[in-house]
């Protein structure tokens, strides 16, 4: 069963189903999925929440000791497994198709994953999910349409915007949902409810802080170390959540991944930058981002950037900015191959 995003809430008001996947690489639209989920689960009294995530280190075992194991604390479970490279392999391919067929009682599972490319979707184990699962594509706004969805996050807080004010905040943000939904929130803080002028959007647009977390994107993406070190270095003197900054690079990345992935398969990498909605200046970006980093490289930092979000919020032991740190500064400081 497919699902929008949009439906999701109205779907769960219904009671939960055994299994959902939450697939694309939309940060925004997948943390509200995943809030919206969480909030219904605990309603219903899916009082227990677990979180498996596919790194290096994890064994398919766990979902096995998982679904034999019983809840001390609560009848009912909610569980997470993250699969950030969307490739389980041959194994975990076997273990989804079983959690396909046969449901772990009292539990309702949420597979998540990045957006699965073609030939991924024509495997066994991702055609079990869209039979068995309630599946949810997060899928990005496009630009034609990033006014209209930003006049209804204005609309939901009280104001309003004109056409040109509304094109104004879309061109700033270029098309990054999660930065719009960030100045939206910012709008609604220091403005009362009503029509937003124009002179007001561009002063609280422009007056933003010294460093920002998609500045540390762009750094790490050009290969400039220096200046990611510095950057990493203001925005924890700024006193900045690490999972805010972590976002914003992962979003960076993980277009990246589909460049290289669609370089390596011999495609036009103009026409895949224009899929990826990567346009004028941000193109010489990725290119020489792509010039740099190899595809496995690319790969493993997706697997480090989710260990050092879950750090970050207390599932895994570590210091996540110490983490983010190394892992930033090592893919800026990567020097392309000269032949």
């Amino acid at each position: 069963m497919k699902l929008f995003p949009k439906k999701l809430e109205s779907h769960c008001q219904q009671g939960l189903k055994p299994l959902y996947v939450f697939t694309g690489d939309e940060p925004l639209s997948q943390r509200e999925c995943l809030d919206t989920l969480r909030q219904f689960a605990r309603k219903q009294g899916f009082d227990e929440r677990t979180s498996l995530s596919v790194d290096r280190y994890f064994k398919w075992q766990e979902l096995t000791h998982f679904g034999q194991a019983t809840s001390l604390f609560a009848s009912l479970r909610l569980l997470e497994l993250n699969i950030p490279s969307g490739k389980p392999g041959l194994e975990g391919g076997k273990a989804i198709q079983a959690l396909c067929e046969q449901p772990i009682p009292d539990t309702v599972v949420l597979i998540i994953l990045p957006k699965i490319e073609w030939k991924e979707q024509k495997t066994a184990w991702f055609m079990a999910l869209e039979q068995h699962s309630v599946m949810v594509t997060l899928e990005e706004t496009a630009p034609a349409q990033l006014p209209t969805w930003i006049s209804q996050r204005l609309a939901a807080q009280g104001q309003q915007a004109d056409t040109e004010t509304l094109q104004f905040i879309a061109n700033q943000v270029e098309g990054n949902l999660l930065a719009a939904h960030q100045e939206i929130q910012k709008f609604g803080l220091l403005f009362p409810a009503g029509t937003l002028a124009l002179t007001d959007v561009k002063s609280a647009l422009l007056n933003v802080s010294r460093f920002d977390a998609f500045q540390l994107g762009e750094a790490v993406l050009a290969g400039e170390p220096e200046r990611t070190a510095r950057i990493l270095q203001g925005l924890q003197d700024e006193g900045e959540n690490v999972v805010a900054v972590t976002s914003p690079v992962l979003w960076a990345m993980r277009p990246l991944v589909r460049l290289k992935q669609a370089e390596m398969r011999g495609e036009n990498i103009m026409t895949a930058m224009s899929n990826a909605r990567i346009f004028g200046d941000r193109q010489s970006l990725y290119k020489r981002a792509l010039a740099r980093l190899s595809l496995k490289q690319l790969e493993a930092a997706l697997i480090k950037l989710t260990e050092i979000d879950r750090s970050a919020k207390g599932v895994l032991a570590g210091d996540a900015w110490l983490e983010l740190s190394r892992l930033c500064f090592g893919l800026a400081r990567v020097r392309a191959k000269t032949r």
